[in-house]
């Protein structure tokens, strides 16, 4: 049995998908009921409480472990649930960590991601490591006012990072999870080109059948919308990667295509397939 946490967002659902269709029993995680692929059972649990897992972890063969804003929290303590993976017979453990351990390692959050990293290298139990960059669901930021308005309102319009389709993240994860071949790999998961925000409203453009204008803002006017939802300290950090990327930030990275055998999926293919939302 395979553990799924974070089962009902853009990357678990699509895991859970996967790994059912491979004939594989599924325990789908999520803070609150919800939908999950047919085939797959759905547990209620707080991963905040770590102890709470125990009868989730019970006799599982693997892990899918997604942290939740929470967990990144002061007071958190994530590592508890890699020993409740351990004491349950978990034996290998697939693990979210972020391109920003590498690139911005001195963040607060990427800290304590790569404490985490640490931690379960230290297990004792087989691991891997996926450390996406970007996802192009961020996009989704945009369907309100594209919905409304036909415009796309975000800053540095003309500077771009090779964004991920979440559903390459999760079919790398997949095949993490059911090929032994991965075990101690690192894996950094990007799209397949460096693609602007001005770039991004012409795909979801294409994908409507419908102009799409794009709205230019300016930093502080980003950063007063983000903070919105996400600490002031987060906003600034996300800034300053989009306004300003490294060179490892601007990086296409190969390993998507080693771990599945094809290239990822560019932002155009993700349009379409969630154009639905933009309607």
């Amino acid at each position: 049995m395979i553990v799924v946490t974070g089962a009902t967002g853009n990357i678990g659902r699509p895991l859970t998908q996967a790994l059912t269709e491979a004939g594989r029993q599924v325990t789908a995680v999520s803070r609150h009921t919800a939908a999950v692929p047919d085939g797959a059972l759905h547990v209620v649990a707080d991963l905040a409480d770590p102890s709470g897992l125990r009868p989730v972890l019970a006799g599982a063969k693997a892990l899918f472990l997604l942290l939740s804003g929470d967990l990144h929290a002061a007071g958190a303590n994530p590592a508890d649930i890699i020993g409740e993976a351990a004491a349950g017979g978990v034996r290998r453990i697939v693990l979210l960590s972020t391109l920003g351990v590498v690139t911005r390692p001195f963040g607060p959050t990427r800290i304590a991601m790569r404490a985490l990293e640490d931690t379960l290298r230290a297990s004792g139990l087989e691991w891997t490591v996926l450390r996406p960059g970007g996802f192009a669901s961020n996009a989704l930021w945009w369907a309100e006012s594209v919905r409304a308005q036909r415009v796309v309102a975000a800053p540095f319009g003309d500077v771009g990072v090779p964004i991920i389709d979440p559903a390459d993240i999760a079919a790398v994860a997949a095949a993490c999870l059911l090929d032994d071949r991965h075990t101690g790999g690192v894996y950094e998961l990007t799209g397949p080109e460096v693609i602007t925000p001005r770039q991004q409203a012409e795909a979801i453009a294409a994908a409507l059948g419908s102009p799409v204008r794009f709205h230019e803002l300016t930093r502080d006017e980003a950063k007063a919308a983000m903070a919105q939802s996400m600490p002031a300290e987060l906003a600034d950090d996300t800034l300053d990667i989009l306004g300003s990327p490294s060179p490892a930030e601007l990086r296409v990275s190969p390993d998507v295509q080693q771990v599945l055998g094809r290239a990822p999926r560019p932002f155009a293919d993700w349009a379409a397939r969630n154009v639905a939302a933009f309607r």
